[in-house]
């Protein structure tokens, strides 16, 4: 078991403080004069230039975004770089920066070419985009055991959990001035199709540890799905508890394992020459994957070690050779994931955003505006919301920028923006997140940070 608790704490803080993809938008340009790419937070807020985008960088986004941080897992002792686990950083100093609930969330979307143009009376955009969703929870109970060892009564780290998705896009954008209809209205959708590449969902339902002064119990219940083409579970046979279990996956191929189709709707409303205001709902729809793969547990697994009777007699069923060989048997198999097979297609909705936007124009300085921007995320027990201030100039028209503030769910965070658009050319670079103090690796101590750039080009 000592040697488990360590396999899959490093399997995750791997997964936690390694990860690195792109984030999904990026909400500092919301309100920048010129940015190419507002469409993508509000299909209505399209703008009124053809342009092509720079294939591969026209919106190139990198970042990350959880309450789980690298100083919180990696710590220096006498100069050197060790893991939480190290006996001598003290259990209360590591414990004091463990959430009860662990998160690391990334968002990839790499725009492949993207293109707008005037035409059907409004504005209308076309992208071909690389989507990666990942999101990782590890209780904080798990890095209590890491820590400390089996001294507590109680370990419950059932909510240890990944998900993983994976796909292509195809987006179709229309917006239009509505005007004649309600004056300042202005109104927009995107329908997306989706090619699924790959998903995971991993779960633990039940991971459970008690110790009593007779005796201990344990419960597992976990559930693997993995949807790619070509793919199938590695397994390995165990002699000592005689079964084969999961130990990996083969791949023999790659390629489309499902289809989806998504809708963007948002709408603007301009109130007079100094406020507007605009709504999105983002990501309405589902995505289906085939070729599913299931390892499983098949239900719980339970350990009670008042169960066992150990026997002085050498020569009895339970004596305490055979009765030790049993319990530790059972133990392995608490954590040995049976290969089930093809278990069909797996459907999940897409993870909805909803943004509600205000916007000042500064009387006295009309090039001058300040916007409040709300972000909600809607995706079960990883969702967040964000509240964002900013300030926007654009002082002479090839030129724009941004500053902003934000405070929500993974706490505070600055951000900025500077657009560059001159005629025929578009260069942007900003950060939702910018980050503090970085280890000797230039990899941030805290685990939000987001860059996007972008070059493009109107016409």
């Amino acid at each position: 078991m000592k040697s488990y608790i360590k396999t899959i704490s490093a399997a995750v803080l791997a997964t936690c403080v390694s990860t690195g993809a792109a984030a999904q938008n990026t909400y500092s340009g919301y309100f920048v004069d010129g940015y190419t790419y507002r469409y993508q937070m509000n299909p209505a807020l399209t703008d009124t230039t053809n342009f092509v985008s720079f294939p591969g960088l026209g919106n190139l986004n990198i970042g990350m975004r959880g309450n789980l941080h690298l100083n919180s897992v990696l710590y220096n002792v006498d100069g050197k770089t060790v893991l939480f686990s190290h006996p001598d950083v003290p259990v209360s100093k590591v414990m004091d920066n463990i959430h009860s609930n662990n998160k690391i969330g990334v968002d990839a979307k790499i725009g492949i070419l993207s293109g707008g143009f005037k035409a059907w009376g409004g504005y209308n955009t076309i992208s071909i985009n690389a989507v990666a969703q990942a999101n990782v929870n590890v209780p904080g109970t798990f890095f209590s055991l890491v820590k400390e060892g089996v001294s507590n009564q109680t370990y419950d780290i059932s909510d240890l959990s990944a998900k993983v998705r994976g796909y292509a896009e195809i987006a179709l954008g229309h917006s239009r001035d509505l005007s004649k209809y309600v004056p300042g209205l202005r109104a927009g959708a995107t329908l997306k199709f989706l090619l699924g590449m790959g998903a995971l969902d991993a779960q633990f339902n039940k991971a459970y540890l008690q110790l009593g002064e007779n005796g201990w119990n344990a419960v597992t219940n976990a559930n693997i799905y993995t949807s790619m083409t070509g793919m199938k579970y590695k397994t390995k046979f165990d002699d000592k508890t005689g079964r084969d279990y999961v130990n990996g996956i083969d791949m023999d191929s790659f390629g489309i394992n499902g289809f989806g189709m998504g809708l963007d709707l948002g709408a603007s409303y301009k109130l007079n020459q100094d406020w507007e205001f605009s709504a999105a709902l983002l990501d309405l729809g589902f995505i289906s994957y085939g070729s599913t793969q299931l390892a499983s547990t098949q239900g719980d697994r339970m350990v009670e070690t008042n169960n066992y009777l150990f026997n002085p007699n050498d020569d009895a069923d339970n004596s305490f050779s055979n009765e030790w060989k049993r319990l530790r048997n059972d133990l392995l198999e608490l954590y040995q994931l049976d290969d089930l097979g093809a278990s069909g297609t797996k459907t999940y909705s897409l993870r909805t955003t909803l943004n509600l936007a205000a916007q000042y124009t500064f009387p006295l300085y009309r090039n001058l505006t300040f916007g409040l921007l709300n972000s909600t995320r809607f995706a079960g027990s990883f969702s967040w919301t964000q509240f964002r201030l900013s300030a926007n100039v654009a002082p002479v028209k090839v030129f724009s920028a941004s500053a902003n503030f934000a405070l929500g769910t993974y706490g505070a965070s600055f951000g900025w923006m500077i657009n560059v658009h001159p005629k025929y050319f578009n260069l942007f670079l900003g950060m939702d997140h910018t980050p503090g103090k970085l280890a000797k690796q230039f990899v941030p101590l805290n685990s939000n940070l987001q860059v996007n750039f972008g070059i493009n080009f109107p016409f």
